[in-house]
């Protein structure tokens, strides 16, 4: 469960200074691991694991499902009751090469005192595995829900997708349009989503310490750019960010929120007192304004459900 991921986190925390080919100013902005102290980041990681470990403890799932047979990734579903449920689909970040879903279920016990399910999902890390792969992954586990979520105590037609960091971008990867049909989706298959902490124009990353693993070219950040493809309506989304965030992810989710609310309805949430790590946390904690509006989004669609199909 863990041995990758921790691993990968010691990796990650190992960000303190620029790659030799990136460029300094775009490092500063986007290096968020510089922005608290490594004993604050070891601390908040460890978080993760043990609030999501204590909220599963007697709920009611399905642990180890694989939803793509092409990559064999799994997910796990947790607070299923008798009845189908609205569910959120959590995704984790660490920069696209750090954490598993291990990490990102602390919010399940307090969604289940809502009537909410929660679902949490690995991907493939980089640079082992491509970010289109990636981003393909999730998507794919977007339509295992779709197809399959009723199986398992989930409503197809209330599906929100939410993560921090690079799960911030992945749910806005599933948040544009233009992939659902080849999976056999309704265009409205997402019906919410809460990005928290994303990145949304990949473009500077290409000159990062970041590209290192990322290996991106401007052609491909190009594609891979929820910013650049956020041009017709899509779902329901509350943007969220830390006071404290770096300098990169508040601009992107400024832009990002101003994009998505030409065309859809859209709230923006920035979390005081916050950093770019501990911010997801919030999520776990129903007196949280981050709570309360995942709370709000996810119940909101009860009035406005659609046939499934």
């Amino acid at each position: 469960m863990g041995s990758r991921s921790r691993v990968e986190i010691r990796r990650n925390g190992g960000i303190q200074t620029e790659h030799p080919m990136s460029d300094p100013q775009t490092d500063v902005e986007y290096n968020v691991r510089n922005t608290v102290s490594p004993e604050l980041f070891d601390e908040i990681i460890g978080e993760y694991l043990a609030r999501s470990e204590s909220a599963v403890q007697g709920l009611r799932g399905f642990t180890d499902i694989y939803y793509d047979p092409h990559s064999q990734q799994k997910l796990d579903v947790w607070g299923i009751s008798d009845d189908p449920r609205p569910v959120f689909i959590a995704i984790h970040g660490g920069y696209w090469r750090a954490l598993s879903r291990h990490h990102t279920a602390f919010m399940a016990r307090a969604l289940d005192s809502e009537g909410i399910a929660t679902v949490t999902v690995d991907y493939g890390l980089a640079p082992e595995t491509t970010l289109e792969e990636i981003v393909r992954q999730v998507r794919a586990a977007v339509a295992w829900v779709y197809h399959h979520g009723a199986g398992h105590g989930l409503d197809p037609d209330r599906i929100v997708v939410g993560g921090s960091s690079a799960g911030g971008h992945l749910t806005g990867a599933v948040m544009v349009s233009g992939w659902q049909r080849e999976l056999g989706l309704p265009e409205t298959v997402v019906r919410g989503a809460m990005p928290i902490s994303g990145l949304f124009d990949l473009r500077p990353l290409v000159d990062s310490f970041a590209n290192e693993w990322l290996e991106l070219d401007i052609e491909r950040a190009h594609g891979l750019s929820p910013l650049l493809h956020a041009d017709g309506p899509g779902p329901a989304a509350v943007i969220a960010v830390a006071e404290h965030d770096g300098a990169g992810f508040l601009m992107q989710t400024h832009r990002f929120h101003d994009a998505w609310a030409e065309h859809s309805p859209c709230d923006l949430l920035v979390v005081s007192d916050r950093n770019h790590y501990d911010i997801f946390l919030d999520l776990a904690d129903s007196t949280t304004a981050l709570n309360r509006a995942l709370v709000g989004l996810i119940n909101g669609l009860a009035e406005q459900r659609s046939p499934a199909g």
